[in-house]
């Protein structure tokens, strides 16, 4: 199975970075993965414009790296949504990503189950709610099996991470494909 992760951190070697690297260590002897990170990447926010849809082989009119990606998202099998939580959302760079799949080039992806890793720092009940709530839309809209998800709370600086079981759970995500 390919396997096409979409960091959404903007700080490298982070708590999502560990968190991905954990669940990369649980597939890889099974599956093959690959990870896109917004912070290696720039992705401008869908403007709207529709122009996608009335150009051949659907092209957006902005010209940066999101055509890498629908390439690449092209070749997947699983999507696996990894992200900080700012403010009881994905981050805004992520969110760009994901944005740009207005474009019905989707249509042409083989994607068949998604997962979902968040990393917040607050540790309130509801923290995922909202993220959640957009996640299962998504999985209900594109007739996808949802795989499982890792979900960590109280993990505000770089490396709060490596005191939770949070990795090992990654890592269990990861060998349950």
């Amino acid at each position: 199975m390919n396997i096409l992760v979409l960091s959404g951190s903007p700080r490298k070697g982070g708590n999502t970075d560990f968190m991905v690297n954990a669940f990369i260590k649980g597939t890889s002897e099974h599956h093959h993965v690959e990870v896109v990170s917004v912070h290696d990447n720039k992705v401008a926010p869908c403007i709207g414009c529709n122009a996608c849809f009335k150009s051949e082989n659907n092209t957006c009119v902005q010209k940066d790296d999101m055509t890498g990606i629908y390439e690449k998202m092209k070749q997947a099998d699983m999507l696996v949504i990894a992200s900080p939580v700012y403010f009881y959302g994905l981050s805004a760079q992520l969110k760009a990503v994901i944005d740009r799949c207005h474009n019905p080039i989707r249509d042409t992806f083989n994607i068949k189950r998604m997962a979902l890793l968040l990393v917040g720092a607050a540790t309130l009940d509801g923290l995922f709610d909202s993220i959640i709530s957009q996640y299962k839309l998504c999985l209900n809209f594109f007739h996808l099996e949802d795989a499982g998800h890792v979900l960590v709370r109280g993990a505000k600086d770089k490396g709060d991470i490596l005191n939770t079981n949070s990795l090992n759970e990654a890592y269990e995500l990861g060998q349950s494909l």
